[in-house]
């Protein structure tokens, strides 16, 4: 037979332990208003590191800034000068073409020339770059679109923007100059070539059929390349291929002299 049992009592835990999880818990609440200003402070010490830090990784670039500061203009509003320095870039179809980049470069440099706002060209560059000779494709593209060749004055080793500044100043004589190239660019070729004694100015080239994604790579490039920059003009670095004075730029300016 079944056994019945009596009436069922609710289960209701002891005193003690009522009492127990009653101090644990307002223990636990007590405690709880600590942790959230834990928590706060430290996440305001890892706001005010990253602060600090990208406010350290931009010194150099508000370094540039502020030595290309109303230096960067349209080409119609630059001063004349006797010379324009065009910093070479990569050449694409085997190296026999300029690359975007570099072709509005050069039509801007062109520009300077046809307007008469400079006189000779200092195209600048890599001779034995990865993509190709530079200077050469850079010569060929100018003359091809009506640029007289004895306004070109070719500087083969020009392996960075700050080699190209130095041996513009040192090589070819340039104490002032223009400088073509696109605008994110300009800002340090200008700090630099300031920097190693080169009065310069920029006019941005434009990018008329770059690739987005190449202007924003390149833009973010600046970054890192105010540090070498910042570097290279503390140590006053000389150029990675030193040579003697060359009169080719000053003869070729006294040629155009009207």
């Amino acid at each position: 037979m079944p056994i019945e049992s009596g009436p069922q009592r609710p289960l209701v835990a002891p005193w003690y332990r009522r009492r127990w999880v009653m101090i644990a818990t307002l223990g636990l609440s007590g405690r709880l208003p600590d942790d959230r200003r834990r928590r706060r402070r430290a996440l305001l010490r890892l706001t005010v590191a990253a602060v600090l830090l990208a406010a350290l990784v931009l010194v150099p670039t508000a370094w540039i800034r502020a030595g290309a500061s109303g230096r960067v203009v349209p080409a119609d509003r630059a001063p004349a000068a006797d010379v324009a320095i065009v910093f070479g870039a990569q050449l694409e179809n085997g190296g026999k073409d300029p690359m975007s980049f570099l072709r509005n470069r050069l039509d801007a440099a062109a520009a300077l020339i046809s307007s008469g706002k400079v006189k000779v060209l200092l195209i600048s560059g890599d001779a034995h770059g990865g993509s190709g000779n530079e200077v050469e494709v850079m010569r060929d593209y100018l003359a091809a679109r009506g640029v007289d060749p004895a306004r070109l004055v070719l500087d083969p080793y020009g392996l960075d923007t700050y080699d190209t500044c130095r041996r513009a100043h040192d090589v070819y004589g340039v104490d002032r100059a223009l400088l073509v190239s696109q605008d994110a660019h300009l800002y340090r070729a200008v700090t630099l070539c300031r920097g190693v004694g080169v009065d310069a100015r920029g006019v941005p080239a434009g990018c008329r059929g770059c690739q987005q994604v190449t202007i924003w790579y390149n833009g973010t490039r600046e970054v890192g390349a105010g540090w070498k920059a910042a570097w290279d003009v503390f140590r006053h670095r000389p150029p990675a291929v030193g040579s003697t004075p060359d009169p080719a730029l000053r003869q070729a300016v006294a040629a155009h002299a009207p």
